[in-house]
């Protein structure tokens, strides 16, 4: 057994060799708190998520860090549009990027620091930088000499000459303006903290660096994020960390955006869709579906059609799951091991999609089982498909999900109380060979939305895609 991981500086999918046997250390660049998340955002934290669960289900013993990037120039602006202190925005959007992380299905991270909280070690960093003349001070400012680091841009595989980093508005005394800023001098009714160098505050990068040096050590294994990301943070971190002294990463894995209309889903595009408003409409192991399930290096294009396509798809796995449920007369127990061409998608970069089609194939031969009336071979399928489902997080009979099935539950009680008064006509007239009224009446449910299956024990209803 073998994983194989797309590693962006190689630019090739390489075989997995961990640092320390039986151990995986992953940094994954977590929440800009500048404002509540949208679907977007929390891809990633689904797509390493996955990740994360499959290592551990190889026998792995995962330490996965996520951090909070909760001070920066967007997080400061909106305190003064806001007339709110910068703590206050950005606590209130931490916790919203946890509710969104968590009505999703994502496990807790290892440890999830803050950057407001490290600014010694960011300290001692430049400090560090500074005496072996990678780093150098200007103005109050701290700024990395990119000319002192020869690797650099070796991950986005750029050409130093004509480089140009992004806006730093208000920042002097860079002596190459292809420099970046680690700290910032500080200014009137900004946040600072003291340092050697006087008051400021973190540049965006420096942060990271730091934070990954003091929670997994000078060289760990699996370093994520978004594409977006590779340059310029990813290619910053890697500057500081490597001048500084450590190996840092030892993989770069990259997810792919969501998009709408072409364009990466963005806060300043106008285009996001929140978590929180999704949640309202879509079950969130749905959406857990739809934005989990595919290719993790694919762009996922945003729409309504695609996401009833994948929440029609997944009614169909958790109809069959809950069909052998009932007919076992109770919980059928996961496999212990997914099918073996489970787990060579899964150790193929992550092949979720491929993966995703074992478990519908498990489906579909549950389903002839069902139909032939073989319930040893339908329960064998629902323990391989709740084993499969296990490892993506959408086992639907999972505890973490047992929330999302409470939900509504009074308002659900209700409508089957109704439902069934109809559904006793419907079998009154089925008695008395009146076949049309019990398919108008059957009709007429499924126009309100609801799909009526006739089974051995009698008529269900669920409700049918949106």
């Amino acid at each position: 057994m073998t994983i194989r991981l797309y590693d962006t500086s190689a630019r090739q999918i390489r075989d997995f060799i961990p640092l320390t046997p039986g151990c995986v250390s992953i940094y994954l660049c977590g929440a800009t708190v500048q404002a509540a998340p949208h679907i977007g955002h929390i891809r990633s934290g689904l797509n390493f998520d996955i990740m994360r669960r499959w290592f551990a289900y190889r026998g792995y013993d995962v330490t996965f860090i996520r951090n909070v990037t909760d001070i920066d120039d967007k997080i400061i602006k909106k305190s003064a549009e806001q007339n709110r202190p910068w703590w206050s925005i950005g606590y209130e959007n931490e916790r919203a990027f946890n509710d969104a992380y968590a009505a999703l299905g994502c496990l807790p991270p290892t440890y999830e620091p803050r950057a407001t909280g490290h600014v010694p070690e960011m300290i001692e960093m430049m400090r560090g930088l500074i005496e072996r003349g990678h780093a150098y001070e200007a103005d109050g400012n701290v700024y990395f000499d990119v000319r002192s680091f020869p690797g650099y841009l070796e991950l986005s595989n750029q050409e130093l000459d004509g480089l140009r980093q992004p806006s730093e508005e208000g920042i002097t005394g860079k002596r190459d303006p292809r420099d970046f800023a680690m700290w910032k001098a500080t200014k009137p009714g900004e946040p600072s903290w003291e340092t050697p160098w006087g008051r400021g505050r973190p540049g965006w990068h420096l942060e990271c660096s730091a934070m990954a040096h003091k929670y997994l050590g000078s060289s760990f294994d699996i370093h994520g994020g978004g594409l977006d990301l590779v340059f310029p943070h990813h290619e910053n971190e890697i500057a500081q960390a490597k001048a500084y002294g450590d190996d840092f990463a030892q993989y770069w894995v990259h997810n792919y955006w969501v998009t709408m209309a072409g364009e990466k889903m963005s806060k300043s595009l106008g285009n996001s869709v929140l978590v929180s408003e999704m949640v309202k409409h879509w079950r969130p192991i749905v959406l857990r579906y739809y934005l989990g399930t595919p290719h993790y290096r694919s762009t996922i294009e945003y729409s309504e059609e695609a996401l009833r396509e994948a929440e029609s798809a997944f009614a169909r796995i958790e109809g069959f799951v809950q069909r052998v449920t009932e007919l076992a007369g109770g919980t059928v127990a996961p496999a212990d091991e997914v099918p073996p061409a489970f787990a060579e998608a899964m150790d193929d970069d992550l092949g979720v999609p491929q993966a995703l089609a074992i478990v519908h194939t498990a489906v579909r031969q549950g389903n002839s089982a069902l139909a032939a009336d073989d319930k040893e071979t339908a329960v064998a399928r629902l323990a391989e498909v709740r084993a499969m489902l296990g490892v993506l997080g959408l086992d639907p009979l999972d505890a973490q999900w047992a929330g999302e099935q409470g939900q509504g539950e009074d308002l659900h009680g209700v409508v089957d109380s109704l439902v069934r008064l109809v559904l006793d006509q419907r079998e009154a007239a089925r008695a008395r060979k009146d076949w049309a009224t019990a398919d108008a009446i059957r009709d007429q449910l499924g126009q309100s939305g609801l799909v009526i299956e006739d089974s051995p024990s009698g008529p269900r209803w669920t409700l049918g895609p949106r």
